[in-house]
């Protein structure tokens, strides 16, 4: 009897599928405004205005406003890390047996790519590339930065120290913070190269990509051939 009782006092407790969902839509709403405005600039009555909910209800699912902009951070951290995990380890056994270019665009590649898949066609993806955009240039969010993006980093750093045991590990941090502020330039603002590009002879989304990975592949060894 007490098992029964149990389970069904966990049925009683478990957020309904419309809580669910009005869940959902105000950190939608919550990512789309912090992305567009900033931290300061998003009001939590401006995200319940937008997802179509009482301020309360905002209040209820997200909590003080910092705990929220950090919910919102983080609820797309995991799996953006999983994948880039994944693709490391799988290209990783390799790099000693590539050469420099193609160890460096290996490592790129699996570090960029899982994004850009991700932010291709979800707005929501790239509303999040704008909100990275914003962590990893506000210093107030350095303990954000820290617990939700740098581990993974740090694995991408290892990977390239250990292909470049020569190279000052400062060198390679440097190229790779260059090359992650050239991946969030292209995520949140492809539409200036076709702004700035000649009408006739704008690129495609795959000129654009490539071009991002021989800017940054050749620029990466250029830092490490300076030292």
């Amino acid at each position: 009897m007490r098992g029964i009782e149990v389970d069904e006092i966990k049925r009683k407790r478990a957020p309904s599928k419309r809580s669910l969902e009005t869940r959902q839509r105000i950190f939608d709403s919550a990512e789309q405004l912090f992305a567009e405005r900033g931290f300061d600039g998003a009001s939590i009555r401006d995200i319940a205005k937008l997802a179509g909910v009482q301020t309360a209800l905002v209040n209820h699912h997200g909590g003080a406003k910092a705990d929220f902009f950090e919910a919102i951070v983080a609820r797309r951290a995991e799996p953006l890390a999983q994948k880039r995990l994944a693709e490391l380890a799988r290209i990783r056994p390799d790099l000693a047996n590539l050469s420099e270019e193609e160890a460096v665009l290996a490592v790129l590649h699996a570090f960029i790519d899982p994004f850009l898949a991700l932010a291709r066609d979800d707005t929501g993806w790239q509303a999040y590339a704008r909100l990275v955009a914003q962590v990893s240039s506000d210093q107030r969010w350095a303990t954000l930065a820290a617990t939700y993006f740098d581990p993974t980093a740090q694995r991408f750093l290892m990977a390239l120290t250990e292909r470049f045991p020569a190279a000052p590990p400062a060198t390679v941090a440097q190229g790779f913070v260059f090359t992650i502020s050239a991946v969030l330039g292209l995520v949140t603002s492809r539409w200036r190269i076709s702004a700035l590009a000649d009408s006739k002879n704008r690129p495609d989304d795959q000129d654009v990509i490539a071009g991002l990975y021989s800017y940054a592949g050749r620029g990466f060894l250029a830092l490490l051939e300076r030292d």
